[in-house]
């Protein structure tokens, strides 16, 4: 079963019942903005409740009403496909990305390029040629360290200022 809406041709699979959008390609999520809200299986999720990183949840929930909605994850989604050379990358099963993979034609995207190597440096991986999920949560750990200031007390320091 196929249907168009506007340019896009869109695939769909009876499931639970009913007949739900399949995202197969970079291409369906880059359509993803002409998708009728009507065929969306869900208008809105919550961000606590469910098996999904609430830290996640709470980024893609712009507006902090507790609920992600259609154009939430229609701007997020934008987002992250203008971060990358390839649109493919978004749907590859891999717990790391390449980091030429990285959009440096935009501020944003050298930003972010330059981000992913300063955490490999201070991982002691600046060699590295890839970033990984894993890699991020531990600079992400290591920056909520306490730090000892040597005043007697504690207090959470970005790992650049430490001394």
């Amino acid at each position: 079963m196929s249907n168009t809406s506007s340019n896009h041709s869109w695939r769909f699979i009876r499931a639970g019942g009913f007949d739900q959008v399949r995202l197969d390609s970079a291409t369906d999520l880059m359509a993803l903005d002409q998708l009728d809200p009507k065929l969306w299986v869900a208008l809105s999720c919550p961000t606590r409740g469910v098996e999904f990183d609430s830290a996640t949840l709470d980024l893609l929930d712009t507006d902090n009403d507790g609920r992600i909605r259609v154009p939430e994850i229609i701007a997020a989604t934008k987002w992250a496909l203008s971060l990358l050379k390839s649109p493919d990358e978004l749907l590859k099963s891999s717990q790391s990305l390449p980091l030429d993979a990285i959009n440096d034609t935009t501020p944003e995207g050298k930003e972010l390029l330059a981000s992913a190597k300063q955490i490999l440096t201070n991982l002691g991986k600046a060699d590295e040629l890839t970033i990984s999920t894993e890699d991020r949560a531990i600079q992400r750990r290591s920056l909520q360290r306490p730090i000892l200031t040597g005043t007697g007390s504690s207090q959470l320091m970005p790992l650049k200022m430490t001394p």
